[in-house]
């Protein structure tokens, strides 16, 4: 019988995903921190938006947050093949970009 270590983020009570490493865990907790404050100040915008899509922009922002960045420091987009690129090498801080990662979404 084989002993599997799993580390799982938990939220209100809730289990939102199990990761193989405490990194990944670490990661996808900040990410999620991040998301909700987004869209806790995406609510306080004039922009109506229709339920559910101010969490799922604030969660998108989270996880593209190194592009945001740039866009809120250069006041340009990132270079198309630049962001492709990190898309195919995903870099070790954007979690939901590690596509080969072992990570289960708890039920």
């Amino acid at each position: 019988m084989a002993v599997e270590i799993k580390y799982v983020v938990v939220r209100e009570g809730q289990e939102k995903m199990s990761f193989a490493s405490k990194k990944e865990a670490d990661a996808y907790d900040k990410m999620l921190d991040l998301a909700e404050v987004l869209g806790d100040w995406l609510q306080q915008s004039p922009v109506a938006f229709e339920e559910g899509q101010s969490d799922a922009l604030a969660m998108w922002l989270a996880e593209n947050k190194d592009a945001l960045s740039t866009v809120l420091r250069s006041s340009k987009l990132p270079d198309v093949a630049a962001t492709a690129s990190v898309q195919e090498t995903p870099d070790e801080d954007n979690v939901a970009a590690h596509p080969g990662r072992k990570r289960t979404k708890a039920a």
